[in-house]
């Protein structure tokens, strides 16, 4: 049996024509089922539904040999374990550092001011920051980052963009991109050895699909 972890909303809607480029079809929507594992038109391929942060987990621990998971949960989860072949080219947006709009974002980097920076990627904010030299206070929050910044928790955020219209909308601006984000084809290095023979013609079906 092969098993493929996957969430839902918007990643699991851009996968599915990809899983049918290699003959694997969900026999429901995981939006209208309450089922977390679901079966597929193969009968030795099943999917599990779980959250998008825990999707590099079940792969790591071999709960799920397959997994798609955006590289931003990966960066964040350290891909400790994973074998990653493939990047999907879905569900792209950008990471970026956001502030509001009156706030001088340059002149406060220049000047060596302390900033205060609300994010759910601690690791990635860190690495970005000290990357350019710049001190920084992480907040760690789940929630809408937007807030923060409004409600005078930080000075600016670290937060996944695609439209940019949630950041418009809350008077908030980017000022810094990080880096282009997509999802990603991950893999349980010890099912690739242990069943390669079944596993690898999905990987390559895949990434056909892709190009």
């Amino acid at each position: 049996m092969i098993t493929i972890a996957l969430s839902k909303g918007r990643i699991f809607e851009e996968t599915l024509p990809l899983l049918a480029a290699a003959g694997i079809v969900p026999l429901e929507n995981p939006e209208d089922s309450r089922k977390l594992i679901i079966g597929t038109s193969r009968p030795d391929v099943r999917v599990v539904i779980v959250r998008a942060s825990d999707v590099p987990t079940y792969v790591q621990y071999g709960a799920a040999d397959l997994g798609i998971a955006g590289k931003d949960v990966l960066i964040e989860h350290g891909g400790t374990g994973l074998y990653q072949p493939l990047d999907l080219k879905i569900a792209k947006c950008r990471m970026c550092v956001a502030t509001p709009a009156g706030f001088d974002y340059a002149a406060a980097v220049r000047r060596g001011a302390r900033l205060r920076v609300a994010t759910k990627y601690i690791n990635t904010a860190r690495e970005h920051f000290a990357a350019k030299g710049v001190h920084v206070d992480l907040i760690k929050l789940y929630g809408s980052m937007e807030l923060a910044p409004l409600a005078g928790l930080a000075d600016a955020i670290v937060d996944l963009v695609s439209s940019g219209g949630t950041l418009r909308a809350n008077n908030l601006v980017e000022v810094e991109d990080i880096m282009p984000i997509s999802s990603r084809l991950i893999v349980n290095q010890a099912s690739l050895k242990m069943k390669r023979s079944t596993l690898q013609p999905v990987i390559d079906a895949i990434e056909t699909a892709i190009q």
